[in-house]
């Protein structure tokens, strides 16, 4: 007798999970219902699924609104019905489109209207839902002769009075006004709870044949959905055989190309791959990655292969990847094997300047109704909930920003606060908004609207409204086509070096770069700023602690890094290991066996698999179970404490002490969600070095790359001095010179003016323009005829030195500027065939501070450029000791004068700390510690020179500095103001520092891990 059911996908109206519908409804005695959430589908297969578990009959549909008004109720017959109604969905989503009151011809739909929005005339397909408390109007002469089209309508949104209370809360959120100005047609109506169906039925005994009408409409319906069935698009040609022909014929022609017309080895693992492929129906998802591949060659793209896919020979071969997993030993059953349950999908980077075009080639060439990106459900967070709740319970600006900005316990107690915790913990993990997926892309066999309405972000691309766990789960594996920065610094620098220094440098050829001799000195000395993935302090602090000068090590780097193997204790062991690698013993044989590249520390996903099935003897499946669960593709609980339970069992089977299975278990579980497979450290490792392979042999041309790609890790500012380090001349912005982005002349760097805070962005196009089509500016009179400025920009031109290509200093270029400004006509604003020639005025002698300059650039740009900070400290102090010389002051107090780079926050169990990242007075980088008692006393207080004191802590090659005081230098007064002091200090606060935060739990202490480096107990 339910027809409306909504749960909390009705965004911002419902109140109740899809899985706790169930369950109330089983309650109930309900043996059929609707899951109709408004204007979505989102629930749709969950609800499905969970019904016929509880031997339910799930019918499915939506109720369709417009600005906020129901206009009618669509149930799906079956699934060409749910087909019908996504696609009319679809349309008024993805054209903006307004909603018609009426419904359209449906075919294999059922149409239930509210007795406020009835047509003339009702359809076959066609209802009237009459509510209980509208059975009263029945008695009226003109509603009885339409009893032959009523149907039960008991709408069910919430559970309880409590629910009641969240659900008007939720409309006032989406509504962004006050709970209590919330009109009574903004909310529904306090009867639409579930009932038991007996009850429901009682209510409408006086009129059994809406009763039976309502049971003849539901027995109407039969919508059914076979999960696990592959929906993707099947084929790249006409069928399975000539996929493989295809597959067959490339694979073997990149076979030649990447190892020789000879290889025995590649040639098994070819048709080995090939095999396994085609039993699973593989064929046609390798061929379209490969076509994504190909079209992004012939536009000239770099893209960078990654994940699982690496271990695939075939990728390989066809280009998708430049892993090659016979240097590496890499699994391909990792990535597909006939036991995986799930299958796999490709990772595929491109620079963010050129995934949009790739995203266009896909849409167009796989045709838009069978593309489209996967959805996100975005949940309310702790900061947007206590900050809605507070709107809507009126409280001002200033508790708003407390209640979302501290936790709980620091809160106000008084009744308001209370209402809000309660209603706020209830909303926690509920859906606010349908986002897309960063990356996930599904191609479909069928039209993607036979599964799903689509809606449109304003990014651009349509979106499914479920998310990548429902894809998977219904039979679509999406396509990762994502963007990043690092590959956009690759391919920019490459391009840069072939402009400026014509010299062509195939990057795309790893050989060239991975394990060059050059660039492995950098890595040994942590020398990565702007090298993608390596360039943080964390890494770097790793590389030179591994003394990194290799592959394959820097492979491993790229995995130990990562919270899981971090948190266990096995990155500090491995660290050891690496360095005394006859100071341990192997934990068991199966470790030196399965293990030994690795000195015995888990360090991929794969090794924790190995050791699952080699020592503890699980089988594959529940290898299986715990691949997902480091990948994070599966959490859930229950079968990872049977996976748990089976190893112990197995292992005590075996004969292993339990002490040394319990640690090994340790290891492995946690690695949950936070580990790389070997492959996809590999990927890393590999664009790593392409980095850094421009970095050590064309490093102004790389770092320029790394500036125009909006930066890495760090703020433009520490790439500028980078560029400084390898030679560059840095010059403020120039009209004459400059770009929207940052150019680069020999190794001249003119800084672009995108970095100028506070200029326009349409008048840096139009400089730019104006001067390629019509030459330089010769004079301020000839740039403010050419160009549309008012005096505030041009200021700021004239204030960076952008103008100072004219030949006359600020002042002069000041005070001729308000001159003209102040009769200028934009009317008169024109090109001059012969320009008048222009009237000479003798100012007299304006002379300006050397350090003006300085910190009009700090104000404008956000650092100097002309000198560095330090040249702007009051003190001629530098410090007793610089960064080059700190790894032979092991266990040595030192006084250190030091600019702030970045800092990365570390929650402790005594507090939080901070690992600093300073650079001194000649330019080099060095790392700091600060615990929790010394940031009480000497707290970070903003971007700026320090003066440090700390004690010097050497960890195998790595020199921290141990800080036990510190404090912020002042500025020389500035001279731009008569109150020189302060302003000074007004301005160095826009000096900025990088500032990272974490948010987990602290990692355990070592003497807590105690993590065993000789052998526990004999393994029988």
């Amino acid at each position: 007798m339910y027809l409306n059911c909504h749960s909390f996908h009705s965004l911002r109206y419902g109140t109740i999970p899809v899985a706790e519908l169930i369950p109330l409804a089983k309650s109930c005695g309900v043996t059929a219902m609707a899951l109709t959430d408004i204007n979505t589908v989102t629930g749709i297969y969950e609800f499905y699924k969970a019904c016929s578990e509880a031997g339910i009959k799930a019918i499915v549909g939506m109720e369709l609104h417009q600005e906020n008004r129901l206009h009618y109720i669509a149930l799906a017959k079956n699934r060409a019905g749910l087909g019908e109604i996504n696609r009319l969905r679809t349309q008024h989503n993805l054209a903006g489109t307004v909603l018609p009151l009426a419904a359209p011809d449906f075919i294999n739909v059922a149409v239930i209207y509210p007795i406020e929005n009835i047509p003339e005339v009702l359809r076959d397909f066609e209802y009237i839902g009459i509510r209980p408390e509208e059975l009263s109007l029945l008695i009226r002469p003109e509603w009885q002769s339409k009893l032959d089209k009523m149907v039960v309508l008991r709408p069910v949104t919430f559970r309880d009075r409590t629910e009641y209370n969240l659900h008007r809360i939720l409309r006032a959120i989406d509504l962004n006004t006050l709970g209590s100005k919330l009109d009574p047609s903004d909310y529904c109506a306090p009867g639409e709870v579930m009932i038991p169906e007996s009850e429901l039925i009682a209510t409408y005994a006086m009129y059994p044949v809406i009763i039976e009408n309502t049971r003849k409409l539901m027995d109407g319906c039969h919508f059914e959905y076979e999960f696990k069935v592959p929906r993707n698009k099947k084929h790249y040609t006409a069928g399975r055989d000539t996929d493989l022909q295809l597959l067959s014929r490339l694979a073997q022609q990149g076979m030649v190309k990447r190892y020789g017309a000879v290889n025995s080895a590649a040639q098994q693992r070819v048709e080995k791959e090939l095999k396994v492929i085609h039993e699973l129906e593989f064929s046609g998802y390798f061929l379209i990655t490969w076509d994504i591949i190909r079209y992004s060659n012939s536009m000239g793209f770099l893209h960078i292969g990654r994940g699982s896919g690496a271990n695939s020979i075939i990728a390989y071969c066809l280009g998708i990847t430049d892993i090659c997993p016979l240097e590496l030993d890499l699994y391909f059953e990792r990535f597909l094997n006939l036991n995986r349950k799930s299958p796999p999908d490709f990772d595929i980077d491109w620079s963010w300047k050129e995934r949009d075009t790739i995203l266009e080639y896909i849409f167009t060439r796989y045709g838009r109704e069978h593309v489209a990106f996967c959805g996100t459900n975005v949940e309310f967070k702790y900061k947007s909930i206590f900050r809605e709740l507070g709107k809507v319970f009126g409280r001002p600006k200033e508790e708003l920003d407390k209640l979302s900005g501290t936790s709980m316990d620091q809160h106000d107690k008084n009744e308001i606060v209370r209402q809000i915790h309660k209603y706020g913990m209830m909303m926690e993990k509920y859906p606010n908004q349908r986002s897309m997926h960063s990356c996930g892309i599904i191609i479909s066999e069928d039209p993607i609207t036979d599964f799903t309405a689509l809606e449109m972000p304003p990014k651009g691309f349509p979106i499914v409204q479920f998310d990548m766990h429902v894809a998977e789960e219904i039979g679509f594996e999406k396509f990762d086509i994502l963007s990043q920065r690092g590959i956009g610094h690759i391919d920019d620098a490459a391009k840069l070096v072939k402009k400026n220094r014509g010299i062509d440098v195939n990057i795309r050829d790893t050989s060239i770069s991975k394990d060059e001799a050059t660039c492995n000195e950098y890595l040994g000395r942590g020398n990565t700023i702007g090298c993608f993935y390596i360039e943080s302090p964390a890494m770097r602090g790793l590389l030179r602690r591994l003394k990194c000068n290799n592959y394959k090590v820097l492979v491993a780097a790229s995995s130990i890094i990562r919270p899981g193997v971090a948190q266990s204790g096995m990155m500090k062991e491995y660290i050891f290991r690496h360095n005394y690698p006859d100071k341990f013993e192997y934990f068991h044989p199966v470790f030196e066996e399965q293990l030994g590249e690795t000195y015995g520390i888990m360090v991929y996903q794969e090794d924790v698999i190995k050791i699952a099935l080699h020592y503890g003897g699980l089988p594959a499946a529940d290898g299986d179970i715990l691949r997902r669960a480091m990948s994070g593709k599966g959490r859930s609980k229950e079968a990872l404490q049977r996976v748990k339970d089976h190893f112990f069992e197995c292992c005590a089977l075996q004969g292993h002490p339990e002490q040394l299975s319990t640690e090994i278990y340790r290891q492995i579980e946690s690695f949950a969600g936070y580990s790389f497979c070997k492959a996809h450290s590999a990927s890393y490792a590999v664009e790593s070095y392409q980095s850094l392979y421009l970095k050590v042999h064309y490093p102004i041309e790389f770092m320029v790359a790394v500036i125009n790609n909006q930066g890495g890790f760090y703020r433009t500012e520490v790439y500028v001095h980078e560029a400084r380090m390898s030679g560059a001349i840095i010059y403020n912005p120039c009209i004459n010179k400059s770009g929207i982005e940052t150019t680069l002349y020999g190794k001249e760097v003119y800084l672009g003016f995108m970095h100028l805070q506070g200029l326009n962005a349409e008048v840096a196009r139009k400089i730019v323009e104006e001067r390629e089509a019509m030459g330089d500016y010769t004079s301020l009179e000839d740039f403010i005829n050419r160009i549309t400025i008012g005096i505030e920009g041009l200021q700021l031109l004239i204030y960076i030195g952008a103008l100072r290509c004219t030949g006359k200093n600020k002042n002069e270029l000041l005070v001729t500027a308000r001159r003209i400004m102040l009769r200028f006509r934009p009317e008169n604003r024109h090109p001059q065939l012969l320009p008048e020639p222009v009237k000479q005025y003798r100012l007299p002698e304006l002379r300006r501070s050397p350090f003006e300059d300085a910190f009009d650039e700090i104000e404008l740009l956000g650092f100097p450029v002309s000198v560095t900070p330090f040249n702007l400290l009051k003190t001629a102090y530098r410090g007793d000791v610089m960064a080059r010389d700190l790894v032979q002051h092991h266990k040595k107090q030192v006084r250190m004068l030091a600019y702030l780079v970045s800092r990365k926050h570390v929650p402790t169990k005594m507090g939080a700390m901070y690992f600093g990242t300073w650079i001194d007075a000649n330019g080099e980088f060095f790392d700091t510690a600060h615990f929790t008692g010394s940031l009480k006393e000497y707290p970070f207080k903003g971007g700026g020179c320090y003066l440090l004191l700390g004690t010097v802590e050497v960890d195998y090659h790595f020199p921290t500095i141990t800080i036990s005081k510190m404090e912020k230098m002042p500025f020389i007064p500035d001279p731009r103001y008569r109150e020189g002091e302060v302003e000074s200090g007004r301005t160095q606060e826009k000096l900025r520092e990088d500032v990272s935060m974490t948010n987990r739990e602290p990692y355990p202490q070592e003497q807590e891990i105690n993590l065993p480096r000789f052998k526990m107990g004999t393994a029988k």
